[in-house]
């Protein structure tokens, strides 16, 4: 389906819907996950209409009712956790989320054949159990991302960010997305299609923080800023806990490009058929509790 431009109208909505009271924050719910156990702050008052905050078990999301997308998700991501993640192999199952509102929310058929990829802000590939890599498939969590962008800059983007995590211990990280200039693209179900994403981190031992910012497009191209300077693109303060110096001056990020080229020297390890077995095993498994679930409640 071919995506059509929301030209001044999803200014004006936003506008008009602002009004409407912002649900509770998500630090009350899962402050762990959280700088500080503070969770990152809608700067952008046009943001925060008909949000709703959700808790996983390995990340949080604050959901717009508005764009019918996350406009972030908040992680924690350790040594360990980043070690154990490399141990569960990926099984695709995106499915809709049932907590929000049937007329707030994505669904699966939304997507299909809008030209985009389902594309994660908390990765599948950070999940350190096979049940919060089943909650990262929750459309809560998935946005309308440009498939280049998706498995090329951004894929190294979130590899860096996991390697990181293994070489200081512990990194907080807030991923969200962008909607800027007076053409905001949607597909199926009025899901708003973000001009840019962002992945912010924050070294809680150095005090050190920086956001890397790309195009929602298929260049290769991206930068890094200051927590301050993303606070004033995206309408977010993803740290809102840190000093005015960290605020200020972006951290050194690792290159991406430079995680690809590693990828390129070590490839990934290529499933086997045991490999393949476990996984449709669990997924089997998986699909039996979720039917006994939805038959008993």
């Amino acid at each position: 389906m071919l995506v059509s431009p929301l030209r001044g109208r999803f200014a004006a909505a936003l506008v008009l819907i602002a009004v409407s009271a912002p649900a509770a924050p998500a630090a009350e719910v899962c402050p762990a996950l959280f700088a500080d156990g503070q969770a990152p702050v809608l700067t952008n008052p046009k943001l925060a209409a008909r949000t709703v905050p959700l808790c996983f078990e390995a990340f949080a999301v604050l959901h717009s009712g508005v764009t019918r997308t996350p406009l972030y998700a908040a992680e924690h991501l350790t040594r360990a956790s980043v070690a154990d993640a490399r141990t569960v192999a990926r099984d695709d199952s995106f499915h809709e989320e049932t907590r929000l509102p049937a007329d707030e929310r994505a669904a699966l058929e939304d997507y299909v054949r809008s030209g985009y990829d389902r594309g994660h802000l908390a990765p599948a590939g950070d999940m350190p159990t096979l049940s919060a890599q089943a909650e990262s498939f929750s459309l809560a969590n998935i946005v309308p991302q440009n498939r280049v962008l998706n498995r090329g800059l951004w894929a190294d983007i979130e590899e860096s960010t996991r390697r990181l995590a293994t070489r200081r211990g512990s990194i907080f990280v807030v991923t969200g997305v962008i909607f800027s200039g007076d053409a905001v693209q949607q597909i199926k179900g009025g899901v708003l299609v973000p001009t840019q994403l962002f992945k912010a981190l924050y070294d809680p031992a150095s005090g050190e923080a920086g956001a890397y910012i790309a195009r929602n497009d298929e260049s290769r191209d991206w930068h890094a800023v200051s927590i301050d300077e993303l606070r004033g693109q995206a309408g977010i303060d993803a740290f809102p806990g840190l000093p005015a110096g960290a605020r200020a001056t972006a951290m050194t990020l690792p290159d991406p490009h430079g995680s690809a080229r590693a990828e390129e020297r070590h490839p990934r390890h290529e499933p086997t058929w045991q490999d393949w077995l476990q996984r449709e095993l669990h997924r089997a498994l998986r699909k039996f509790v979720r039917d006994v679930l939805h038959a008993i409640f």
